[in-house]
């Protein structure tokens, strides 16, 4: 097989959907809503329940309520009266031991005569209900000829749908999908697969699209575990070619004096904990060795990764070289510049920042001080890709919240430097298991302490209907000069709303408390939102001093005088969301507290999520708690995290399956890097058939 290509065997797979018999254009954009823009991924679209029509009875044995598929003669048909749509078109129809009443609202009386002639035999399938003591059916799920019946008499998958889409559209897409599916190589371990009890790929396939029972259904049955460890090992496989690409590319020893550092750690207001000197030891000997570092190092809010990255940073500057932290955002960005800023003064650095707002001259005298060395450190935004950004001498790339880049974007700030480490920071807790998945590539350093003098932010559950009384109180605390964040949450379906939720409760809160309040969403200016939120940060008095927020990430800013955090709809936030956004205040040594506002009656699982986060303080407790409850496509709010999402695997039930896909990548790489054998040739398969064409690339580059 030539590796430059995909394998020809998959192609029918990726196709697009509007490929497949019956899919035009506007079907096509529902269904790419819904799974995606490719063949194969309607093959991952797994049923989520089942309705079994085997049950065949007579009309006059057809018990009420269940769902029933009927031989039936076409009897009459009475069309509504004219110009009266409420009324429905209804088919009388029989057999010898009794007569049902077929119901069609807002039906076209043409169709229905085409579909259900008079005097013709049909097969129906649907629920029977008892009205006015006749037996009928609404809208039948099916109506075919006697010849097809075998088609109907069988327990039907039933997919997740989006609005639009048929279940009859979206079943025969699906099958149509399912036709194309090759038979391929086995890349599993034969006796793992036999010890797990799994069927070949092609078989559990078409037994997930097929359950027979509820049972089959599950995560764990042997298909669809099967199927979920095929896409694990390929994130897995793919993560492992990564880190071995990064690791094959010579680093270079970096073995700083410690002078630098020395002037920094004595002009810190603390002292270093154990977690931040432990991590920083950790980071130090990746540096000295021969490899490249690819690190992560997780933190908590608060618990000091921005200082473990400056001194990182400064180990570099000592040996001559420089370092760059790039953050998501412009807001991110500013904050880690003045952090550090007033730290390299008292050493004597030159620090720039570099955003898409740095224009003309200002920006050539600091793309200048880049290149000749004379810029130390430069932090940035995604503006440090830019062609013109050319370092002297780059040692370490610093990124903040990384799962907003991709693996690529990793790749291309190393690509600035000779042999660049490369840190990666991120202030969202994540589970061990998740972990694994999103970060399979890297070494990891835990920040697990927070700095002393850090007190823990009093958090509280209030019920909605005391909105009222939480004003009042927000009212008293600002007359002594409190600082509030008011959240708001933001889900990606209903923006709108959610944006007239926020307007609404920063028009209630202004008419209170007039200018003292600010507003800051997605929708606003960059240099807009900047401005609001500078105002909010400004400690001279007369600003405002509450401000309404949508979005989560527009409030990672560091304002020491915010104490009170109010989180409204709590219940929908992530709660590693809501731990974050926590963590924003009681940050200048005062005492911070956090008001989660519910929408009652929670139920049992919102009602234990918000518990955890009023007993524990600990982001990585939080997280894992969260992915106990929840279930990992949810555990840290979808678009907030961009953690990979899976389509068969579950991150909270198939734990023990990530552990294994990644000893078994390692395995395999171990030994046939190359993917040269006859396993390792069908994992290159794999690899495609999960989209994981990046990995065979850099295989193939070396």
């Amino acid at each position: 097989m030539s590796v430059s290509l995909r394998p020809a065997v998959l192609n029918p797979l990726y196709a697009r959907i509007t490929t497949l018999p019956g899919i035009g254009p506007r079907l096509s954009k529902l269904i790419e809503k819904l799974a995606g823009e490719v063949v194969a991924d309607l093959l991952w679209h797994l049923p989520s329940g089942i309705v079994d029509r085997r049950f065949s009875p007579k009309v006059g044995d057809a018990p009420p309520g269940t769902v029933a598929t009927l031989t039936v003669n076409v009897l009459a048909h009475s069309p509504p009266p004219p110009r009266n749509s409420r009324v429905p078109y209804r088919v009388t129809c029989e057999d010898d031991t009794g007569r049902i009443v077929l119901v069609f609202f807002h039906s076209q009386g043409d169709y229905l005569e085409r579909t259900l002639p008079v005097g013709e035999t049909r097969v129906v399938s649907g629920k029977v209900e008892l009205f006015d003591g006749r037996r009928q059916m609404t809208h039948p799920d099916h109506i075919v000829p006697l010849a097809e019946i075998a088609a109907v008499q069988r327990v039907e998958p039933v997919y997740p749908l989006t609005a639009g889409l048929s279940p009859k559209v979206l079943d025969k897409a699906i099958r149509a999908a399912l036709d194309r599916a090759p038979d391929l190589p086995e890349w599993q371990d034969a006796a793992y697969c036999k010890r797990q009890g799994w069927p070949a790929w092609h078989d559990a396939l078409m037994a997930a699209h097929a359950p027979q029972s509820e049972t089959e259904l599950s995560p764990l049955s042997p298909a669809r575990a099967r199927l979920a460890y095929d896409e694990l090992l390929s994130n897995q496989l793919a993560l492992g070619l990564v880190r071995l690409k990064a690791r094959k590319r010579r680093g270079r020893p970096i073995n700083g004096t410690g002078k630098l550092s020395e002037k920094v750690v004595a002009a810190l207001p603390y002292e270093l904990t154990g977690a931040q000197q432990r991590s920083l030891h950790e980071i130090r000997t990746d540096m000295a060795s021969e490899n490249r570092m690819l690190r992560l190092l997780q933190g908590d809010v608060g618990s000091g990764k921005t200082v473990v990255a400056l001194l990182a940073m400064l180990t570099a500057l000592e040996a001559g070289a420089q370092g760059a932290l790039m953050a998501p955002t412009e807001i991110l960005a500013r904050q880690h510049y003045e952090t550090i800023k007033p730290l390299t003064e008292s050493a004597g650095i030159r620090i720039e920042l570099v955003t898409g707002r740095l224009k003309g001259a200002a920006r050539e005298a600091v793309i200048e001080g880049i290149q000749s060395g004379d810029v130390g450190i430069v932090v940035g935004t995604h503006a440090l890709f830019q062609k013109d950004v050319e370092f002297h001498d780059l040692a370490i790339a610093v990124i903040d919240e990384q799962h907003r880049f991709g693996v690529d974007q990793r790749l291309e700030l190393a690509e600035k430097g000779s042999g660049t480490d490369v840190l990666v920071m991120t202030a969202t807790p994540i589970p061990r298991t998740l972990t694994l998945t999103a970060y399979g590539d890297m070494d990891v350093s835990r920040l697990d302490e927070k700095p002393p003098g850090r007190k823990p932010v009093d958090t509280r559950l209030v019920n909605l209907d005391r909105l009222e009384e939480t004003i009042t109180a927000v009212g008293r605390a600002i007359e002594k000069g409190a600082k509030v964040y008011w959240v708001c949450p933001l889900v990606e379906e209903s923006e709108a709303v959610d944006l007239a939720a926020a307007e609404d409760r920063y028009a209630v809160l202004k008419a209170r408390f007039g200018e003292r309040v600010a507003l800051i969403h997605g929708k606003m200016k960059p240099a807009d939102k900047d401005k609001a939120m500078d105002a909010f940060a400004d400690a001279s008095k007369g600003g405002p001093q509450i401000l309404v927020a949508t979005t989560v990430i527009e409030v990672g800013v560091d304002v020491p005088d915010a104490t009170i955090m109010v989180i409204e709809h709590a219940e929908r936030f992530g709660l590693a969301q809501i731990h974050q956004l926590r963590g924003r205040v009681g940050r200048g040594g005062k005492e911070g507290t956090c008001l989660l506002l519910y929408t009652a009656p929670l139920g049992e699982i919102a009602k234990a999520r918000l518990e955890t986060l009023r007993k524990t303080e600990d982001g990585f407790v939080i997280a894992e708690e969260d992915l106990r409850l929840r279930g990992g496509g949810e555990v840290l709010g979808t678009k907030q995290s961009g953690l990979p999402t899976f389509k068969m695997a579950d991150i909270a039930v198939h734990g023990e399956l990530i552990a294994a896909a990644r000893d078994d990548a390692k395995l395999i790489i171990a030994r046939d890097p190359e993917l040269s054998t006859p396993r390792g040739e069908a994992l290159r398969t794999l690899l495609y058939l999960f989209g994981q064409d990046g990995a065979i690339r850099m295989l193939r580059s070396g």
